[in-house]
């Protein structure tokens, strides 16, 4: 259990796919690159099985935007995008509207 202070530690915040590449280390990782409005970041993602480049350019999603910058397969992500996932699959979270880029999620 997290305490709700803990919880508002998380900055988490909308962004924009604005670019998608393989990785090139990795079978099922992509790089992402997110528009937040004021400024973009790189995010390594797991979700090349379920989602096409096509498909996710455009796309909104919710960024953990404070997470530590991590080298994954030799590439820097900085951030974490969210997604659920069952025995179907795994799904981006997005907001059920466009909202305005870098809004915080709360």
């Amino acid at each position: 259990m997290i305490t709700i202070d803990d919880f508002r530690k998380l900055e988490l915040r909308v962004a924009q796919i604005k670019e998608v590449n393989d990785h090139p280390n990795a079978d099922k990782l992509v790089i992402l690159t997110l528009d937040l409005g004021d400024r973009q970041k790189q995010v390594v993602a797991g979700i090349k099985s379920f989602y096409t480049k096509e498909g996710l350019i455009g796309k909104q999603v919710v960024l953990v935007d404070n997470l530590e910058p991590a080298i994954l397969r030799g590439v820097e992500s900085q951030g974490m995008v969210l997604a659920g996932s069952d025995e179907s699959g795994l799904a981006l979270i997005c907001p059920e509207k466009n909202l305005k880029l870098g809004s915080i999620v709360k």
